[in-house]
């Protein structure tokens, strides 16, 4: 056993300790032997996954913060130590600490966002009349339904009155704001299909005050058969929001479902202006083609008032030359109609759904909610041009 007090060695090292000398051994610190083969696999499990955090980091250059799990403490069970066998408890976390790790960021930038909501309340300009805008794309996947929920939820943080009409039968939206939407439940299919008034199944979220939901539920699904027959079925939609007292709104957006079918015409009769997402992949730009065809036809025999208004760019992500590419060429094809503000891959965005609430309020700091606040201002602001053209 090796003392050296003038190192900075204990004066005596405790039993079951050894000097480790060669390779790795700096200047020979006792270190204790590890005796359990279980822990020291453990051990070396905790080391190599630390390994790849730190690897991970390095390769994407952004630090990994974790955002705080609510889970109920009902749901804790104890867990068995794997040295002695006995029940383990895990102590509470203190505030802003999460398996260790400090997350004052997630916090602060939460605090920090809400704020600066608040102080820009009023500088958002509200629109003289109520604008119908539909959001449509034939293509699946690209952000229709998420756009149409976190641009409707950014408007009405900043004081406008905003109604989703949730025109595709899987009724994605009405899960994102938290509408009952269960087969039974009036909804849009009855408003086309059985005449009933728009008003009598208008939901109020819980999420915000002023953004309202026009729900669909699972009967949707078979209305386009049910409308071939009716007369003038490509206007239902158009006259229950013309029979609709929207004198006390902002905006109305139109989700539609990923076709092209009577559920899409509908919705692009009743409106004035086409929004579209463009997902920033190739694929996503193939069939913008025939969306724009269908545009036209609509504008040249059904509505003359038809305009594509907007298209916002989502899920870009920044790793890939293509997203910055697709980026580039949508922007040099449609020039001012296309937002500034790009919506990131952001997982906060998906899990945000399955709380029943939009991005905004799930995670207001994380890079999507952020985005969508943009988008939303930018939407709002044209309010502003648009006046001056009219005039």
């Amino acid at each position: 056993m090796a003392e050296a007090p003038g190192l900075g060695w204990p004066e005596s090292c405790a039993a079951g300790t050894s000097v480790r000398t060669g390779e790795g051994a700096g200047v020979g610190w006792p270190v204790s032997r590890e005796t359990d083969p279980e822990k020291a696999m453990m051990t070396a499990a905790m080391e190599k996954s630390a390994a790849m955090e730190k690897s991970a980091i390095r390769a994407t250059g952004e630090t990994i913060v974790s955002r705080p799990r609510m889970v109920s403490k009902k749901m804790v069970a104890p867990r068995e130590s794997a040295v002695s066998g006995e029940p383990v408890v895990p102590a509470p976390a203190e505030e802003g600490v999460v398996d260790g790790m400090s997350t004052p960021s997630w916090r602060g930038r939460e605090t920090a966002v809400a704020a600066g909501a608040s102080r820009a309340m009023s500088d958002w300009p509200r629109p003289a009349s109520c604008r119908v805008i539909t959001i449509a794309n034939q293509k699946g996947g690209v952000g229709k339904t998420t756009t149409a929920v976190n641009l409707a939820a950014g408007l009405a943080l900043h004081g406008a009155k905003v109604l989703v009409v949730d025109l595709d039968p899987q009724g994605n939206a009405s899960t994102a704001l938290n509408v009952d939407h269960h087969a039974g439940v009036p909804s849009i299919y009855n408003v086309l299909v059985d005449d009933l008034p728009l008003s009598s199944i208008v939901r109020q979220a819980e999420e915000l005050t002023g953004l309202y939901c026009a729900p669909a539920t699972i009967d949707l699904a078979g209305a386009e058969i049910e409308l071939v027959p009716m007369v003038a079925r490509e206007t239902r939609l158009a006259r229950a929001l013309a029979a609709y007292d929207r004198s006390d709104l902002d905006y109305i957006f139109v989700d539609c479902p990923p076709s092209l079918g009577l559920l899409t015409v509908n919705a692009l009769v009743a409106a004035a202006e086409v929004l579209i997402p463009i997902q920033c992949e190739y694929y996503a730009l193939e069939g913008l083609e025939q969306l724009l065809r269908s545009v036209d036809l609509v504008r040249d025999h059904l509505n003359a008032d038809l305009a594509l208004s907007t298209i916002l760019l989502t899920m870009y992500d920044a790793r890939t030359r293509l997203a910055a590419q697709v980026a580039e060429d949508v922007r040099a094809h449609f020039g001012q109609i296309v937002l500034g503000a790009v919506i990131p891959r952001s997982v906060r965005v998906s899990e945000a759904p399955s709380y029943g609430q939009s991005v905004l309020s799930y995670d207001p700091g994380s890079s999507g909610a952020l985005a969508y606040v943009e988008a939303a201002r930018e939407l709002s602001m044209r309010n502003v041009r648009r006046s001056l053209v009219v005039e």
